[in-house]
């Protein structure tokens, strides 16, 4: 065979390879760009666009004054790609030497400004790895300062991110924080911040970018997708600084007197809007783990208890409106009162019978006065006059877990109990139904359902008001006015004046010292209360006080100068007018 023929067959198979390859490229190419174009530009855009949430900020939480009660601050979560955690290389600008850097050394100077173990950093990583070798997405360190994050920023590791994320700060600790509640990691937990999460809760954004093939961010490739929307402002109607004030003056005495627990409610008579509901313990949602678990909610609104005899005040206004007694009614209060079988009732000190009228029973808080009284009232009326001042029902407020007490109804009350119950025994009220119900006798009778909130200003603009119930009427205004003259003798006629009086204004109270059912009947434990209104001329507010369970001083005397404290701060913050007419007396004895 010729030279030339060899060379022409060597031109021809070589041709044909080029043919065959060129033809395989073409396959390939028609396959990609045309076959798979859409799969394949999906799989490249998911390896080099990382999308990233974008967190708004949680609403304010404000007192009736604007005063920020909770409110949100940017914190940033340090992230990884823990696959494409490996050394890297660093350029100095001004020597243009280039050193290596391990993901050790990385991971100590990480961890030296964040307070972190490097070794633990490090375990976080592999065990992402471990569970998923491509994992791109895992946390270093969650919620650091902004410093702190620009800080790890400048460190230049390429294989770490930060997330902006909004964290919850309350500026006044423990002022209000049995009502404001608190977050958790995986949101809201308790309070408000729970049960209006609605009004409070941001909405998420989204962004992406874009990110090479060594895991490092592209300059200019953030592409915001939908901006983030913050959450509303929820406006309260508390003072936080009466509320700082009512706690400490609880904190001060039920600590002296070594209470259990106590609670302090201040209510503005002419629309129940509440002022302070302060709480001894109390949680400071900034520092949750520091309370203990039963301190961390509202007593106040989830706490029942047998008040006693500030219930009185109640079942007198009820026996004047019903028209079975007048306040110059005469009574004969004895010593003790049968009530069905073996029970009887008795009085805090022994006596023979007494010549009371029925202000005097009311002013002395005779229970055998009261039992006779109240036999004069339907077991059907009374309990629809306790019902009606808001007994054995939740207050309107709407607070999360809020309990409603119990009063027994006809149908189901022994004859003991219906008695009983007139002096707030063998039935049970939270602090803020007690203090619903002075409201109504300061309000001439009429009972305007408590508020704590007033409404939510939303991030565009615009305001939902909270829903308030309508006023109802209880008792008449007579009724309710000749209560509060009578409750103006107890502090100014009672044993407790010393402790009651406040210079220059005319103070409307009760007293109540409950004794504590234990399993089988009552024990020596007492729940001691003041309960009133100033100026008792023209009510402006109503205050109410509660020690649980006191070690010292097991009578109302314990509660009443905190009463007294408390009362007299709240009419010099709202320059309350001193009372300018002169009390009508009524007779107590005959």
């Amino acid at each position: 065979m010729s030279e030339q023929r060899r060379t022409r067959r060597r031109l021809a198979a070589t041709i044909l390879v080029v043919v065959a390859i060129v033809a395989a490229f073409g396959v390939r190419l028609v396959d990609i760009q045309v076959v798979r174009a859409e799969q394949l530009a999906q799989e490249s855009e998911a390896r080099r666009s990382i999308p990233v949430a974008l967190h708004g900020a949680r609403g304010d939480i404000v007192d009736r004054q604007g005063a920020v009660l909770a409110d949100s601050v940017f914190r940033y979560d340090i992230t990884v790609s823990p696959r494409f955690v490996k050394d890297y290389d660093t350029l100095d600008d001004e020597t243009g030497e280039i050193t290596t850097r391990t993901v050790w050394e990385a991971l100590t100077s990480i961890a030296a400004l964040t307070g972190e173990d490097p070794a633990a950093l490090l375990a976080r990583i592999e065990s992402e790895l471990a569970a998923d070798p491509d994992d791109d997405h895992a946390y270093l360190v969650r919620g650091v300062v902004t410093d702190i994050y620009q800080a790890v920023r400048d460190l230049g590791v390429p294989w770490v991110y930060a997330e902006r994320v909004a964290s919850r700060t309350y500026p006044n600790g423990q002022v209000a924080g049995n009502l404001v509640g608190f977050m958790g990691t995986d949101g809201p937990l308790a309070g408000l911040e729970l049960g209006l999460d609605e009004c409070l809760a941001s909405s998420p954004g989204s962004s992406t970018y874009e990110r090479g093939a060594d895991g490092v961010q592209l300059p200019g490739t953030t592409v915001v997708q939908q901006e983030p929307v913050d959450g509303g402002t929820l406006h309260l109607t508390i003072d936080s600084d009466v509320q700082w004030f009512a706690q400490q003056a609880i904190a001060e005495e039920g600590a002296r007197i070594g209470a259990d627990w106590a609670t302090a409610m201040v209510v503005r008579v002419d629309d129940g809007h509440i002022i302070a509901a302060a709480e001894w313990p109390s949680v400071d949602p900034n520092d949750v783990d520091g309370s203990d678990a039963d301190d961390r909610g509202s007593r106040i609104f989830a706490a029942p208890y047998e008040p006693g005899s500030t219930i009185k005040s109640l079942s007198f206004a009820a026996m004047f409106d019903a028209g079975v007694t007048t306040p110059s009614d005469q009574v004969i209060a004895p010593r003790s009162y049968a009530t069905i079988g073996s029970y009887r009732i008795g009085d805090a000190w022994d006596h023979g019978d007494l010549r009371l009228t029925s202000a005097g029973v009311l002013m002395n808080s005779s229970n055998t006065g009261t039992a006779v009284l109240s036999e004069r009232l339907s077991l059907e009326g009374r309990y629809d006059y306790l019902t009606r001042f808001g007994l054995g029902d939740t207050t309107g407020v709407g607070f999360l877990g809020e309990a409603r007490g119990s009063v027994r109804d006809p149908g189901s009350i022994d004859g003991h109990s219906a008695v009983t119950q007139m002096f707030g025994q063998g039935m049970t009220a939270t602090s803020a139904q007690v203090a619903s119900a002075y409201q109504a006798i300061a309000n001439g009778g009429v009972r305007a359902p408590l508020t704590l909130v007033t409404g939510c200003d939303h991030a565009d603009g615009t305001t939902t008001h909270a829903p308030t119930g309508e006023p109802t009427r209880v008792v008449s205004e007579q009724s309710a006015r000749a209560t509060v003259g009578i409750l103006e003798e107890v502090v100014t006629e009672g044993w407790m004046r010393s402790l009651l009086e406040i210079p220059g204004y005319r103070v409307a109270a009760k007293t109540g010292t409950a004794e504590v059912a234990e399993a089988g009947g009552y024990g020596d434990e007492r729940i001691v209360s003041v309960a009133g209104m100033a100026p008792a001329d023209d009510p402006q507010f109503v205050v109410v006080v509660t020690y649980v369970r006191p070690d010292t001083m097991k009578t109302s005397a314990a509660a009443a100068p905190t009463f007294r404290t408390i009362m007299t701060q709240v009419l010099k913050t709202y320059r309350v007018p001193p009372s300018t007419q002169q009390a009508t007396a009524y007779p107590l004895t005959w």
